[in-house]
């Protein structure tokens, strides 16, 4: 079911200050940030070569991501990504083998443009999942 490691996720409290230390202190590629309101985020992609970094800011005071950092103030790793050929077969068998998909079940545009879901991480070791259709 799972394909590559598409990017790992982590909640930062300044966007500006994270993708400048990725940037110019260990000479990473950077997206221009990306503004996801359905998601309540901010997103810049950090290129490692054989996968990704998101780096997630607060969009919004509703912001998922906000509740993180007031547990976790300096921020930290948040999700991770996989991707999938069939993310409704997926969901679908993720779901017959007693895993919860949250939200309302259904995948959402994720930040490629993509149909991503979020697994619950008391069923993945403490761990956020986000699968991505390849």
């Amino acid at each position: 079911m799972l394909g590559r490691l598409n990017h790992v996720a982590l909640a930062v409290p300044d966007l500006a200050t994270a993708t400048a230390a990725y940037r110019d202190t260990l000479g990473a590629r950077v997206t221009a940030p990306q503004a996801l309101p359905e998601h309540g985020v901010t997103v810049v992609f950090v290129d490692v070569g054989n996968t990704k970094i998101e780096l997630l800011e607060p969009l919004g005071e509703e912001s998922p991501i906000a509740a993180f950092l007031e547990k976790n103030p300096s921020g930290g790793m948040h999700h991770v990504c996989y991707e999938v050929d069939d993310i409704l077969a997926a969901r679908d068998q993720l779901k017959a083998s007693g895993a919860r998909v949250l939200g309302d079940g259904n995948p959402r545009t994720g930040a490629h443009g993509k149909p991503v879901l979020f697994l619950h991480p008391k069923d993945f070791f403490g761990t956020l999942v986000e699968l991505e259709q390849a």
